[in-house]
């Protein structure tokens, strides 16, 4: 049987090592420790800053045609002063999520034996257990979705054999923790100034409820002292005014009893877990520590790749639910304290990182996961028509580079990263993404559409003809987060017609027309598109066989720049495929191959699970593999959650990312299954070293769910579970069917 359990032999030390539990807004870090315990504590609508109306530079729209003539002209270097000058933001109070006050347990001194600490993926519990003066210690902690808590029992095999103390502290929020009667109370503000004015944020109240079994329980200050007890029940509840919430109400809401709770956890995780199951290989009894080390000296061990998968899609489930108030950020719904107290912000990247959050959602069957990001989309939408009017006079809307939990549309506040004008357009393909994988005409009527067309609407006014060849481009606007080099030598990353760019509008115009064609609407704008489809700049190779990134055949000021942004045509979209555009397909791989070639090459996490997700587009598994066991290994830490590393994009140490485990979980899907909503294709990189193996609940466009079997490399049983007609292809045979099918090799 495949691993499902996380395992160490030792508690936590630091935050890499702790154990991730989340009920799609509630997170938990548990450290097991044996004289202490930790939780560090976060949640998802725990920010800092306000909404704005003046994020927008006053003179963008005036100087907005003479950066077009200046990059028109070959006068880049000028447009780019200009730029810097007129584009970017002006972000007044953006904010941050931040990191909560920590619930920390004194436990009794002396040494453990056979400590064991877990995390069950199955039943999304953490569960400690270790004998300590004669005496057997077992904890358990999950962050319930039913209940809206995080609960812990602490018990021992003796009678009044549990004595500890426990506060609320270590936080750098304003507010006071108190203890009383029923527990641990903490009242505060999520208020920082260094993203925000140090005085907006949201109301924050926490409450840690202690019921015991025997015992006693005292107060003093902010300290809660138990003593004698035969076992302690710990629950928690945050409450936040984000979105109009009563704080209070929330945090002080009832939960049930120890045992309710814990079987109601367990069916609700289990409902979504046991959906998808992957197995590539036996089992392995060593801690996962020792696990990911021997992976990383180059010791094959299939069984943790897919326990890596099946992480990608719990931390999924548990960063993001139906009736989740924000998606998943930055760090999910955990938060370092690292991310939030540097430049980045824990925040929603648009330039790939918010997208690459939700890469194991519906390939992985969670499709629930996407409702809140849906929803946020929508918000965005709404928020950027605004933007879109002040900054390009344009229709519709438009996102940039980064937003917020309060609606931030304008361009980030620096340039060369700030102006990705096409970042609230990618993201809105999530919407058309959930819409592809379960067809549902009232969603797309309803949800969707009315974001896509507004979309296709801005970029109606935003694209602009070439003065040399009439093609329409989009610009200025920069690749994210790369910098050319001007043919006069000079760094610049403001450009006309961006490939990337050219990509998403495509992208955007062919899904409102085909949306609008399913719907039977807008007959005028579906003309529209087409006609701005046709005049779109073509993709170009460059002199050394790659894709070129920008229009013109610049040289990369950097080129081992992490980011590729100019090969979402090959993924997540499929303007290039090496079936369809072969040429293109060997010039998106030249690409790859420069990048990681070039001297200091940024190796992130999300760059090695986007090059896993490239690599099994372009049906080389082999390579995909590569990528993947390099995201464990080196782009992953202790507890296999995935880093940022210190070093690179400002980061002062390593710095956890939600998107390298959602981003794994997806490529390692796509190189499994693939679906372009006319055909599936089975086993479509299957690397050569997973020789036997079996899938089962992977999902496909067009509503398919399919179980997969191979044996000795090949295909030996499929099953493929669905309404509608299709068309299947393994290798070069491929076969049209109706309904389910079922296929023996």
């Amino acid at each position: 049987m495949p691993s499902t359990v996380l395992f160490y032999d030792r508690p936590a030390e630091r935050w890499f090592e702790a154990l991730p539990i989340g009920n799609g807004r509630l997170g938990g870090m548990v450290y097991g420790g044996v004289t202490t315990e930790t939780v560090r504590l976060s949640e998802s609508t725990a920010w800092s800053g306000a909404p704005s109306t003046t994020d927008v530079s006053p003179t963008a729209l005036r100087e907005l045609p003479e950066i077009r003539r200046l990059l028109f002209a070959g006068q880049h270097a000028h447009a780019q002063r200009l730029a810097e000058q007129h584009l970017p933001g002006r972000p007044t109070s953006f904010g941050t999520n931040v990191p909560l006050p920590r619930l920390h347990l004194e436990l009794p001194e002396g040494p453990a034996e056979n400590y064991r600490r877990t995390l069950d993926l199955d039943t999304g519990i953490v569960r400690v257990e270790f004998d300590q003066n004669g005496v057997h210690h077992v904890r358990e902690v999950f962050a319930s979705h039913p209940h809206g808590v995080i609960a812990m029992r602490l018990s021992t095999d003796r009678p009044a054999a549990l004595d500890l103390t426990a506060t609320l502290d270590d936080t750098a929020l304003p507010g006071a923790a108190v203890a009383g009667e029923k527990g641990l109370a903490f009242s505060g503000r999520a208020v920082e100034s260094m993203h925000s004015n140090g005085k907006d944020g949201a109301a924050l109240e926490i409450r840690a409820r202690f019921e015991l079994e025997g015992g006693s329980l005292r107060a003093d200050g902010d300290t809660l002292t138990v003593e004698g007890a035969d076992a302690v029940v710990v629950v928690i509840a945050v409450g936040t005014d984000w979105g109009g919430d009563d704080p209070v109400e929330r945090a002080e809401r009832p939960a049930a009893g120890w045992d309710a709770m814990r079987a109601a956890h367990i069916e609700d995780v289990q409902r979504l877990m046991r959906r998808v199951s992957l197995d590539l290989g036996p089992a392995v009894e060593l801690p996962t520590d020792v696990r990911r080390e021997r992976l990383a000296k180059g010791e094959r061990d299939d069984d943790l790749i897919a326990l890596y998968f099946q992480y990608g899609r719990y931390l999924t489930m548990a960063g993001s639910r139906e009736d989740s108030p924000l998606p998943l950020a930055l760090q999910g719904v955990w938060n370092d304290g690292l991310a939030s107290s540097m430049g980045w912000s824990n925040d929603f990247h648009l330039d790939i990182n918010t997208q690459q959050n939700y890469w194991a959602a519906e390939s992985g069957n969670l499709a629930e996961a996407h409702a809140p990001l849906v929803r946020f989309v929508q918000r965005l939408a709404e928020a950027g028509r605004s933007t879109a009017r002040e900054m390009y006079g344009a229709d519709g809307w438009v996102a940039h580079t980064v937003t917020n939990a309060w609606g931030y549309t304008a361009p980030g506040s620096g340039i060369g990263w700030g102006m990705n004008v096409t970042g609230g357009a990618w993201i809105a393909l999530q919407l058309w993404e959930h819409y592809e994988y379960q067809p549902d005409e009232r969603y797309l009527r309803e949800e969707a559409y009315p974001v896509l067309r507004d979309a296709a609407l801005f970029f109606l006014d935003y694209l602009v003809p070439d003065p040399t060849t009439g093609l329409l481009l989009p610009g200025p606007a920069e690749s994210p987060e790369n910098w050319y080099l001007a043919p006069d030598g000079t760094p610049c990353s403001v450009a006309m017609g961006t490939t990337a760019d050219r990509a998403f509008a495509e992208a955007i115009l062919r899904i409102c027309g085909r949306a609008a064609e399913i719907l039977d609407v807008d007959p005028d704008l579906r003309a529209r598109v087409e006609k701005a489809r046709e005049r779109l700049s073509p993709f170009a190779i460059g002199r050394h066989g790659q894709l070129l990134e920008w229009l013109d055949d610049f040289d990369e000021a950097d080129p081992a720049h992490r980011h590729t942004a100019h090969l979402v045509a090959l993924f997540p979209e499929r303007q290039i495929s090496p079936r369809r555009t072969p040429e293109l397909a060997q010039a998106a791989r030249v690409t790859i191959e420069r990048r990681q070639q070039a001297s200091g090459w940024e190796q992130t996490e999300w760059v090695e699970a986007n090059f896993a997700a490239f690599y099994a587009r372009l049906l080389d598994g082999d390579q995909a593999l590569v990528h993947v066991t390099r995201l464990i290994a080196d782009a992953s830490e202790t507890n296999l959650l995935s880093y940022s590393a210190g070093g690179i994009a400002g980061a002062p140490e390593n710095i956890y990312s939600f998107d390298g485990n959602s981003g794994g979980t997806g490529a390692i899907a796509e190189m499994l299954l693939q679906s372009d909503g006319e055909e599936i294709e089975l086993l479509p990189a299957l690397p050569s070293a997973w020789r036997d193996g079996s899938v089962r609940g992977l999902r496909g466009r067009g509503g398919y769910t399919v179980d997969l079997t191979w044996r000795d490399g090949r295909l030996r049983e499929a099953h493929i579970h669905g309404d509608a007609k299709g068309r299947v292809r393994y290798r070069d045979a491929v076969i049209d069917f109706a309904g389910e099918l079922i296929l023996h090799r």
